[in-house]
This record gives C-alpha cells, structure tokens and sequence, in this order.
C-alpha cells in the first residue's frame, strides 16, 4: 500500500494563520485538508507520508547508519558513548538474544515550538547546534551523534505539532496541539533491526555457547516487531534505512584510534529488496492487511491511541507490526523515531467516545480485536494470531484515567510478566 503523500510546504499552509492568495489555492488547500483527516480518519490507514522536508532527510542520512555501529559496539564502549551524548537505552541490550536494539533520549519542547509556529524545521530556527547544517563526522563516525540526533528529533516534533495542528482544526477546538504542548516532552528512538548476521556477530564476540535466558519467550522469525498499536498522540518515523553486512569478520568493533577503516563491519547502504518498509498494517475499514510503501526520504506520521480518544474517534489509530524477512539474513534496518504524547497527567472522559461502536460491534469499522471476533467461527488464522497478541482497549482504558495510568496497563498487558508478547 502507498502512503498519502503530504508535501511539506503544504503542511505549512494548512498550519498557518494566513489567509490563502487566492479561491482556488483555498480550495486546492481545503480539498488537502480534508485528505489528511480522510488518511488518519476511521476510513482510512491511519498514517501518512511527509515529503520535502529537506533537512530532515539530510540528518537522517547521518543518524540512520550509527544505529547498527552502535548496537555491534562492546557494551562498555557503547555504554561511555552513550552517556557522552546524554542517550540512554529502553531494551536489554545486554541480552545476546535481542533482535531489536533501540538508543533512547528525552526531548523537550521549547519557546521556539510555542511562538505561534513562526519557526519550521526548514528555515533552521530549530538548530540546536551552530553551523550550515553539514555537521562533521569523526572517523567513527559518531561525534556528532547527540547533536544530529536532537536536530532530527526537533523536525520530526515540528512536524508532528503542525499535523496536531491541522486536525484540530478539522475536529475543532485545540486538544491536540495543546496537550503535546502540555506534555513538555517527547521520547526519540533510534533503532536498529537486527539482520541474522549481527546476531551471531554479537555472540561471537562474547563466546559460542550462549543459553538462552530462562523463561524467555521466543520471537516469531518473521517479525522484528509484533502487532500492536502506539498509546501516544502521534509517532514521526524516518523512512527506513536498509543494510546489507558482511560476515567476513570476528566479532564486535572497538573505539580505538588505531583502526584504520571505520566500516569494520563492512556495511552497504540498499534500497529495500521488497520495494516496501516492513512495516504491515492491519486497514480497519478494509479489514485486510497492507505492507506499506513510502518515498525513501519521507517522515511517517501514524495515529497513536490517545490521539484516537482524544478525538472521539475521529482519528484512527494504526494497528502495526514490523516484519523481518527471512532472506536476505545480512539485511537489517534502521529507522529514527519521535513518540509524541499528552502530559502523564492528561486525563481521559469517554464522554462522546464511540466506545461501544469501537469495541462491540460486529461490522468491519470496528475496534480490530474484539470478542466478538475472537468468538466468530471462520476467523482467519492471521486474524486470530493477532487478537491473541493485542489486549483489547475495552481492558486497558476506564473514564477518567490518567494517560500515566492508561500507559502502565498497555504496556503491562503486552509485556507484564503474564503479557501477551516479548519484551525483547
């Protein structure tokens, strides 16, 4: 499935004050307007494509290649590197059976997202470093790795208020916009899928007999990631990075002075084998599943679940999964990701909520996982796996609950030591 594609500088129009120059560019741009909410709506996938966002696709072609170097570094480096740029981690990265490795950090929001939007990503007023934008690289290639990170991530949260911005305008009043605002912050992500390879790789380096840990529960081989929906407002993707690696080497690379070629492990940049992201959504009206395509240089934008509630369902959020080919094995992929959510102490009132439409009902508009359709008969196996996996909202969510109380059961019901999928 192609994604809508948003141009950037529209996404400027529909976000401003400005009165358009002329009728027909205020229909052309009305007629966009009601796309977007089309796109992110009930009826549609529930994610878009951003595109033209220039300076965004330049320090993601900076950021993207770091995530792998930094998931094959030895724990202790990589835990120095780290801390010198103030990144932190949410997945066990100690555990040699990770598929995923993800480098994590708070971002904040400044006076620069609250002026009224007279900023863009664009125009650079969201630097928060010095310079024309070429950042250097040290031979390592991570240097600038803090800085390249935080740049990405303020373009992708500008994007993410402006989008806020123009359903709000469409649902009226300003509940989106103002609670990321609210919130303070956002949670970027770089994140490397780990091909076939980088696993044994990782278990070279530390020696052949690896056990698995007790108790752990074994990840589907086709997927990096299993189903599920975000619980934010809005996630920003990059468009993913495709990498294929060579084997021809020991195991895990130092940070030493005396290396001589930095691409130890021989890496190359590719475009995807399949021609797709890996990234497979679950269409609600169309009740079928769809791996999506996007530009390669684009911003994704995908409904979270707060932003579904918040909106009274005028947002749809995504159901989503990332697959993993089981051929290439030295294909990995890396991708940056922004979390936008409310304040942890947003409330929500299913007051206006179609709560019953969206959990109970039996026609193909409703909620994914339901009982009823847990119950039906002649439910597809793909169906069933994935209702298997995927807590119903009816379980997790109660009038008046906090966003922090509504976080703590999602994540505890995927994850929680009786949850429905790994954590790893």
């Amino acid at each position: 499935m192609e994604l809508y594609e948003l141009n950037y500088s529209d996404l400027l129009l529909l976000s401003s004050e400005k009165i358009a120059e002329s009728p027909e560019e205020a229909q052309r741009l009305e007629s966009v307007a009601r796309m977007v909410m089309e796109t992110l709506g009930p009826n549609g996938p529930g994610l878009l494509a951003i595109t033209g966002v220039s300076r965004a696709s330049s320090f993601r072609r900076k950021l993207l290649p770091l995530a792998r170097k930094l998931a094959l570094l030895s724990n202790e480096d990589r835990k120095k590197l780290l801390k010198e740029h103030n990144l932190g981690s949410d997945v066990p990265l100690k555990n040699l059976e990770r598929i995923v490795s993800s480098f994590a950090k708070k971002l904040e929001y400044d006076k620069r997202f609250k002026s009224n939007y007279n900023y863009s990503c664009e125009s650079g007023q969201l630097r928060a470093v010095k310079g024309d934008g070429q950042l250097e690289v040290d031979q390592i290639g991570f240097k600038n790795l803090g800085n390249i990170f935080n740049e990405l991530g303020f373009c992708m949260m500008e994007v993410g208020l402006r989008i806020a911005q123009v359903c709000d305008k469409l649902i009226g009043g300003n509940e989106l916009q103002m609670s990321l605002l609210e919130s303070g912050t956002a949670k970027g992500r770089l994140i490397h899928y780990h091909s076939t390879i980088d696993n044994e790789l990782i278990k070279n380096a530390v020696g052949t007999n690896i056990s698995v840990k007790k108790g752990a529960k074994p990840m589907a081989c086709d997927e990096w990631q299993q189903w599920h929906y975000d619980y934010g407002i809005f996630t920003i993707l990059t468009a993913p990075m495709f990498i294929f690696s060579s084997s021809n080497h020991k195991g895990l690379f130092p940070i030493t002075k005396e290396i001589k070629n930095p691409c130890i492990p021989c890496d190359q940049e590719s475009s995807s084998p399949s021609g797709h992201t890996y990234l497979e959504i679950f269409h609600p009206s169309k009740d079928q599943t769809f791996m999506v395509k996007a530009p390669p240089e684009s911003l994704i934008v995908q409904v979270g679940e707060a932003a579904d509630i918040l909106s009274k369902g005028k947002l749809q959020a995504t159901l989503h999964r990332v697959c993993r080919p089981k051929e290439p094995k030295n294909l990995s992929r890396e991708t940056f990701v922004v979390f936008l959510q409310p304040p942890w102490s947003k409330q929500f009132s299913l007051s206006d909520y179609p709560l019953n439409k969206q959990l109970h009902s039996n026609d193909h508009s409703c909620r994914f996982c339901t009982e009823e359709m847990l119950s039906r008969e002649k439910i597809e196996s793909e169906t069933l796996n994935i209702c298997s996996i995927v807590p119903p909202l009816s379980s997790r969510l109660r009038d008046g609950m906090t966003f922090a109380d509504f976080s703590r059961a999602t994540t505890n019901q995927y994850y929680g030591s009786n949850g429905l999928q790994s954590s790893r």
